[in-house]
């Protein structure tokens, strides 16, 4: 029996490097993206212990243009798991009056139409039993904004949940199994060392989300332990 395959879309480091670990060590095939191709970085010392169960692959999201070859790339392969890790920030302080127009629009391509994009061109190569997903953020939540701040990337993981939303609506998606994961407050470059989740304590439960939910139809906002996050 052939291992599961899952494609981590932004696994050189960070959350989306420890997602591929978890993966990897329990037994699936990972194929994990990094955006540069000159710089080594933790996937590739993953890949260097892994046995041949990580493959790397190169994607800027934020590049349209290299989403055709990858795609190509991987045309005869079986994606049981398709999952997006973006994320971006501007400073979180700064009113959305006095964000600059580039700070604006960097984030939202970032955070919110790169993943889309993503899934668009390499989604026909998830299975009908398989699972797409995006790493969204509870602060993409409308309901649960009750303390401000972060503007822009509050919107734009909102702005991200939306898209998933209309994708999740299509008649031709209505079978897919898709969520978009709001994982807590954890520590890594952009979290910050004041957050109070370690990754070794996320990601495990993060993993058994996304494993929980293969073969699931149905778009479904989710916490780090299975549960759902009001829109």
């Amino acid at each position: 029996m052939t291992n599961p395959t899952a494609l981590i879309v932004g696994a050189s480091r960070g959350l989306g490097h420890a997602i591929a670990a978890e993966l990897a060590d329990r037994g699936w095939h990972v194929i994990g993206t990094v955006r540069d191709t000159t710089a080594r970085t933790p996937l590739h010392d993953l890949a260097d212990r892994a046995d041949g169960r990580v493959e790397i692959e190169h994607l800027d999201i934020t590049e349209p243009d290299q989403l055709p070859p990858l795609r190509e790339r991987l045309a005869d392969r079986r994606l049981d798991v398709l999952f997006v890790n973006a994320g971006t920030t501007n400073n979180p302080q700064t009113p959305i009056g006095e964000v600059s127009t580039t700070d604006f629009v960097d984030v939202m391509v970032t955070n919110a139409l790169s993943p889309m994009r993503v899934i668009e061109a390499l989604g026909d190569l998830v299975p009908p039993d398989g699972l797409i997903g995006a790493m969204s953020s509870g602060q993409g939540s409308i309901t649960n904004n009750t303390a401000g701040s972060r503007e822009v990337y509050r919107a734009s993981k909102a702005a991200l949940n939306m898209l998933m939303r209309s994708f999740a609506a299509r008649p031709s998606e209505a079978e897919r199994a898709l969520v978009v994961v709001a994982p807590g407050w954890i520590r890594t470059a952009l979290g910050g060392p004041d957050a109070p989740f370690t990754m070794e304590e996320s990601v495990p439960l993060i993993v058994d989300v996304l494993l929980a939910k293969q073969g699931k139809p149905g778009l479904e906002y989710l916490d780090r332990n299975g549960e759902t996050v009001p829109w």
